[in-house]
């Protein structure tokens, strides 16, 4: 049976909901939903490119209205030209998490990156994997003289076990797989370590064919509200082969503004790059454990909201259980 007492280390962290699932699934939504409901509520995002400046209406980031009505952390940390890893983002939502918990704050982690969430909410200790700078940069190279399918073959030569943990359509991912792998052989990551704090996973999907129109129709409104105009301003002070510009409907944009690409034909390209996306985003997360699924058709706040309020209460049952124990 599990102790009522908190450790010293849940004192230090907030109950967290984690709000997973497929991109245009309406996670940003629910989230402010939940967080208007319990008063205190702070949102971590946990997407991989809202961490940019200047990348907003292509990363579908949350508006200046909703960041005045509830405090948002993850957005906007480093400009699109400066490196900044799983391990960076696992940094800020930690510390993030603990000013939350000394407000006395109920946590919601959202987004579709799914690194960063199992980072955050399955204490996966990214800082202890090793880099090398020379044999990134090595990787690299070989990824842009010989393609991403030599790669995939010496992953797959070398670390069979690694490979098939790996996505190996994601050329950083299989560059970062080598890396690990020349420095480590082929072993598992770091086990997990866990939150340290009452925690929920819920997870947002819908049909495949419902969450493809929902896509589609995120990329008109992104294309028809500001896309090209933020994609040039970004293209005017930073490199346009940076890897921030791989996020969907950016490259297709500087194509429309080139005029490499028709409007139309830029639009049907985002979209099938983000429905590809989001479907490996669906078997990302279709294998983490204990995550309570809804559909996206449904009315969904009520149950997000009482899961919610359920950590809270737990949180607090916990505190209690902690003082009464002194």
């Amino acid at each position: 049976m599990r102790s009522s007492a908190r450790s010293p280390a849940e004192t230090r962290f907030p109950p967290l909901l984690v709000i997973c699932g497929p991109t245009a699934t309406g996670k940003t939504a629910l989230s402010l939903a939940v967080a208007e409901a319990l008063p205190g509520t702070e949102i971590v995002s946990a997407d991989s490119r809202q961490v940019f400046r200047g990348m907003d209406v292509g990363t579908a980031k949350v508006g200046s209205t909703e960041r005045a009505r509830i405090p948002h952390h993850g957005l906007d940390l480093v400009e699109p030209d400066q490196p900044f890893s799983a391990a960076d983002y696992r940094r800020h939502a930690l510390g993030a998490l603990e000013g939350i918990a000394g407000r006395g704050g109920l946590a919601v982690l959202v987004g579709g990156t799914g690194l960063y969430l199992r980072a955050v909410a399955r204490g996966l200790p990214l800082d202890e994997v090793d880099h090398d700078r020379p044999l990134r940069a090595e990787l690299e190279a070989a990824l842009a003289q010989h393609g991403l399918p030599a790669l995939v073959d010496e992953l797959r030569r070398l670390a069979p076990v690694s490979a098939a943990r790996t996505d190996l359509a994601n050329p950083r991912r299989v560059v970062r797989a080598l890396e690990r792998v020349r420095l480590q052989g082929d072993t598992p990551p770091p086990l997990p370590r866990g939150y340290p704090g009452p925690v929920s996973w819920l997870g947002l999907d819908t049909a495949a064919a419902t969450n493809d129109v929902w896509i589609a129709e995120r990329a008109r409104w992104q294309f028809a509200n500001g896309l090209l105009d933020e994609a040039a301003a970004l293209a005017a002070r930073v490199d346009r082969d940076l890897p921030a510009f791989s996020a969907m409907g950016y490259r297709e944009a500087l194509a429309v503004l080139d005029g490499s690409l028709s409007h139309e034909e830029a639009l049907e390209l985002t979209a099938r790059r983000t429905r590809q996306f989001a479907r490996r985003q669906r078997t990302w997360f279709r294998r983490e454990a204990d995550v309570e699924w809804l559909d996206a058709r449904d009315e969904n706040k009520p149950r997000a909201i009482a899961v919610a309020r359920a950590l809270v209460v737990e949180a607090a049952t916990r505190g209690r259980g902690s003082r009464a124990r002194r």
